[in-house]
């Protein structure tokens, strides 16, 4: 639970305790949400992100964030588990054997791995497209991550933009409503507080998560293809698992083996 809900629980959090603390101290909230400063920083960042990556790629945003919060998750356990029983059911009934047992597999990846391998692929073509299809996933991935670290880099000059036209508002009126001059201040300091706050509360933390979904799938696909090759070289099942374990953090390593 903490781990399928932390990101969300860590952006909860923050947000109280940036508001939280505004408004113990006094604050308000009608103070915090002024229309024209959220406007400038929020429509600023992302007329900037348009310009920069297109109007297509920026679209994609929405379906970015849910996957960073809500990312896939990769059993590495029953992925080296299904690799072993293949290599043994390869080993006593031959590799044709296991067509049959493909769809046990739980992801994509592999499955094309393993019917590389029934297909009668060498060992050098399975391992070409498996490090094609690896780099192309990188790629896009980091891509995509790049795409919020530019958003969290425009978000804050965004905010000193709102400032700055705030304070330009403010000195013009220099001499008038001392109560229009403190409303004018109040909102050059509020747009840099949002573009502040949205870099480093939105913007940039999706990135990170993102490069770590990425991070995840690649190992996934790394594993998937230790586990091709050794099946296609037709190792003996226990080597098989262990070299698909070895690959894992320590601290998951000697359960596994001892399974």
């Amino acid at each position: 639970m903490i781990k399928k809900y932390g990101s969300i629980f860590g952006l909860s959090l923050g947000i109280l305790a940036i508001f939280g603390s505004f408004l113990v101290e006094g604050g308000t909230l009608k103070a915090l949400f002024l229309l024209a400063p959220i406007f400038i920083v929020f429509g600023g960042t992302f007329a900037a992100t348009i310009v920069s990556v297109g109007l297509e790629n920026f679209l994609k945003i929405f379906i970015l964030i849910k996957k960073a919060y809500f990312p896939q998750r990769y059993n590495l356990k029953k992925l080296i588990t299904d690799f072993f029983v293949l290599s043994i059911k390869a080993r006593k009934d031959g590799i044709l054997s296991v067509e049959k047992d493909i769809e046990s597999i739980s992801y994509l990846f592999p499955k094309k791995l393993v019917r590389f391998v029934i297909d009668g692929a060498d060992y050098e073509t399975i391992e070409n497209m498996a490090l094609l299809e690896i780099k192309a996933a990188e790629e896009r991935h980091t891509g995509n991550a790049n795409l919020f670290s530019k958003m969290g880099g425009y978000a804050p000059t965004m905010g000193i933009l709102g400032t700055v036209m705030s304070l330009i508002i403010t000195l013009a009126n220099a001499g008038s409503d001392p109560e229009l001059l403190i409303k004018n201040i109040a909102t050059a300091f509020i747009a840099t507080l949002w573009g502040v706050l949205s870099a480093n509360l939105f913007w940039l933390p999706i990135g990170d998560r993102l490069k770590k979904c990425h991070q995840e799938e690649k190992n996934m696909m790394e594993l998937s293809l230790e586990g091709t090759l050794a099946l296609q070289n037709g190792e003996i099942p226990s080597v098989l698992k262990a070299r698909m374990i070895s690959m894992l953090p320590q601290k998951e390593q000697a359960a596994l083996l001892g399974s």
